[in-house]
Parts: structure tokens; C-alpha cells; sequence
């Protein structure tokens, strides 16, 4: 009875593999949908675009942007997360919605690490903390003593990203009590700063950079550990008078749990060539993003660090998503 346990079991793994083979080789065979949890104009917006220009040239399938901004990405990996796992759901995803909302947010509809499987980091993102040039300040130190002196606010894409961290990191290191305004993605947040609507953003470069050159917003530094090779200028805010601050934004894509490695392998591979085409490179690059391709493993190990990472981040600061 044992034996002939172990080898229905055997022969079922066998089906699996070959169904898998199967899945891959024809796959896709119809149009893929890339999620995207913020709207149109943001840092994960602008990094999912060109990637699925490409891709869908790599494939022969189209594969059409789905932006379902909200919650801080929460809505489109719910998504995800949900989906069948066949490859033709997959999620630009960023580490607002796998590192940081599981400590920020008090019962989450999917669990980013039973529910997704991981496929391949994209790039790493510069954030940019940005004035609206009424404030009176043109120095993180100056910032810091007028944030003492009187309320100010910050927008972000939503609760839970790396631009409302950031801020709650600044506020728990400078001694401040800026307030948080979210927004549904970084493009209506950076609206509402050229207009003078909030006083501040820890913004993406994407949406930053452009504003800052126009003379529309101020920069006063970069959010990361080392400078940004796009505003070489900038000091980092650990420069700047608060040591020691790093909040580093990132973006990958991840897929359904239980999709069949083949379709992982495949979307991996094609990823990493298109992020290493000279002109996606320099596309990015003028975005304040650093290609970042690596393996689903080692995407995966980075998640888990930066979610406990950050879990001290949300605990030290005392915040919680509604």
C-alpha cells in the first residue's frame, strides 16, 4: 500500500512537471496584464511602461499597464494575489506593498509572502525630498528647525510607501511632527506641491527631477545612502544633518503564488535582457532608477530583509494605515 502511495505521488509530481513544461513552451498564447498600484505619472507607473513595451515584443503577446491605484498598492497585489496562476497576471510591485504594508497595515486581504511568488527586482529608486519653494528653507538643517517651529505637511503616493516612510523616518529622527497627506500615486501628490497645495514630498526622481529643473519645486537632498548619479548636486539627507537616514525605494515584479516555475523562468530571463538594453538603462536612469535584475531567489531574500527592516521602521514611529 506504502509503495504504491509513493508512486502514485511520483507519478503525479511527473504530470505536474511535464503540465508545467507544457504551460511554458506554449505560454503566453494570450495578452498579459500588468498590474500597477499607483497612477499614471509615478516612479512604478514610469519603470512598468517601457518594460512592457518590450516584454511585449520578447513574448509576441501584448502586455497591457492595468493601473488600480489605492491603499498604497494594497488593491492591485490583492489583485494579484488572487489571480490564476498562469503568467497572465502579473504585478509591478514595489516595497510599499511587500515590505512595509504587512507591519503598517492591521489585516491585509493576501499574505505577500504565501500569496506571490517572487520573478525578478526591476531597479532601485532615488527618492528626492522636494519643497514647494514658499517654504522657507533651503537645507535639510533649515527644514528641520522650521518643522519645530511650525505644523508642515507632506503628501505621498499613499500610506505605507516609501514616501510616507521616509517621513515618518524624518520625523522620528529630526524630532519633528510633520503631518501625512496620501494620495493615490506620486503624479497627483507632485500636482498638488507645484500648486502649493503641501509643503513637501519625498518624491521618486522621476517625478521630482523634471519639476526641480523647471524651477517649479526645490530639492534639498536625496533620500538614499549614496548621492544620485542624476543630481550628482544633491547631498543625501545623512549628509545633510540627519546620519545615518537611508530609505531606498525599489521595484519588481512578482506573479501568483503556485505559477509554475517554467513561466517564472521565462518572464526572468526576458525581464533581465530588457533591463539590460542600453536604451531602457538610460530611460531609467533619467527616471533616478538603477536597473537591479537578479534571480527569484535573491529578489526573494530581499524582500524578507526589507520587511524587517521596515517593520522596526512602523514600530519605532507608531504608525498605522486606517
Amino acid at each position: 500500500m506504502k509503495k504504491s502511495t509513493t508512486l502514485a505521488a511520483a507519478v503525479g509530481a511527473l504530470i505536474a512537471c511535464s503540465t508545467a513544461g507544457v504551460l511554458a513552451a506554449d505560454y503566453p498564447t494570450k495578452p498579459v496584464r500588468m498590474l500597477v498600484g499607483f497612477a499614471p505619472g509615478g516612479g512604478t507607473d514610469s519603470t512598468a511602461r517601457p518594460i512592457a513595451q518590450k516584454l511585449s515584443e520578447a513574448l509576441g503577446q501584448q502586455v497591457i499597464v492595468d493601473n488600480r491605484p489605492g491603499a498604497a498598492g494594497n488593491i492591485a497585489t490583492e489583485i494579484t494575489a488572487h489571480a490564476a496562476p498562469d503568467g497572465y497576471t502579473i504585478l509591478m510591485a514595489t516595497i510599499a506593498s511587500l515590505a512595509i504594508n504587512p507591519s503598517l497595515y492591521g489585516n491585509l486581504p493576501f499574505d505577500p509572502e504565501k500569496d506571490l511568488a517572487p520573478v525578478i527586482q526591476a531597479v532601485d529608486s532615488t527618492n528626492i525630498l522636494s519643497l514647494h519653494p514658499s517654504v522657507p528653507a533651503n537645507s535639510v538643517k533649515e527644514l528641520i528647525a522650521l518643522a519645530k517651529q511650525k505644523p508642515l505637511n507632506y503628501g505621498s503616493s499613499g500610506v505605507g510607501g516609501t514616501g510616507h516612510l521616509a517621513g515618518e523616518l524624518f520625523n522620528v529622527m529630526a524630532g519633528t511632527k510633520m503631518s501625512h497627506v496620501p494620495y493615490k500615486g506620486g503624479g497627483p501628490a507632485m500636482i498638488d506641491l507645484v500648486a502649493g497645495n503641501i509643503q513637501l514630498v519625498f518624491a521618486t526622481a522621476a517625478s521630482a527631477v523634471p519639476q526641480i529643473k523647471a524651477g517649479r519645486i526645490k530639492g534639498l537632498a536625496v533620500t538614499t545612502a549614496k548621492r544620485s548619479g542624476l543630481m550628482p548636486d544633491l547631498p543625501t539627507i545623512s549628509e545633510a544633518g540627519l546620519k545615518g537616514f537611508d530609505a531606498n525605494n525599489w521595484y519588481g515584479i512578482v506573479v501568483p503564488a503556485k505559477t509554475p516555475r517554467p513561466i517564472i523562468n521565462r518572464l526572468n530571463a526576458e525581464v533581465a535582457k530588457i533591463l539590460h538594453m542600453p536604451e531602457i538603462k538610460t530611460f531609467l536612469f533619467n527616471q533616478g532608477l538603477d536597473v537591479a535584475p537578479g534571480t527569484p531567489e535573491q529578489f526573494g531574500a530581499y524582500i524578507k530583509s526589507e520587511r524587517a527592516k521596515w517593520a522596526k521602521v512602523v514600530k519605532a514611529a507608531g504608525a498605522k494605515a486606517n
